[in-house]
């Protein structure tokens, strides 16, 4: 009872008028970073897409969706999302002396295991909703992988 008050006085009057801007601010890099993972994602389908309507080869195609499964796992290929992030780095240490937020390192490898999971949770709902197009018509199979890729990302 003796430190709810002041602690609530404190937290009103220092604290939630900057939690907007701060809100604002952090969110900048985590956006920019959940936009490369969808960007990621994107490519590596239509990447798919023109290797299967080049060769119509269908065992080629199962072999690029498991590679696809193992995008999340590729940390040359995730690496430009998860550098987006290290932006937090710089934000959070003007944070860490205003407002005494430590941990710096843990948020932002939080926020890139969101993103390894973003993507895992993409490629597996891809393969899932592919997986049953695979025996399909071949003249078929680009047009069904570009509507699973659309229906993903939406």
């Amino acid at each position: 009872a003796a430190v709810s008050e002041p602690a609530q006085k404190c937290c009103t009057e220092n604290i939630q008028p900057f939690l907007t801007s701060i809100l604002e601010e952090l969110m900048g890099p985590v956006s920019s970073g959940f936009t490369e993972v969808r960007s990621l994602f994107d490519k590596e389908v239509n990447e798919i897409i023109q290797d299967f309507q080049k060769t119509n080869d269908i065992t080629k195609l199962k072999e690029n969706v498991d590679q696809l499964m193992n995008l999340p796992f590729n940390s040359v290929k995730m690496e430009p999302c998860y550098l987006k992030v290290n932006l937090l780095q710089e934000l959070l240490q003007d944070l860490k002396s205003r407002f005494k937020v430590y941990h710096i390192d843990f948020v932002i490898q939080r926020t890139q295991n969101f993103m390894q999971e973003l993507m895992e949770n993409a490629v597996y709902t891809f393969e899932q909703l592919f997986s049953p197009s695979r025996q399909a018509d071949s003249a078929k199979v680009a047009t069904t992988i570009e509507k699973v890729k659309l229906r993903v990302l939406k």
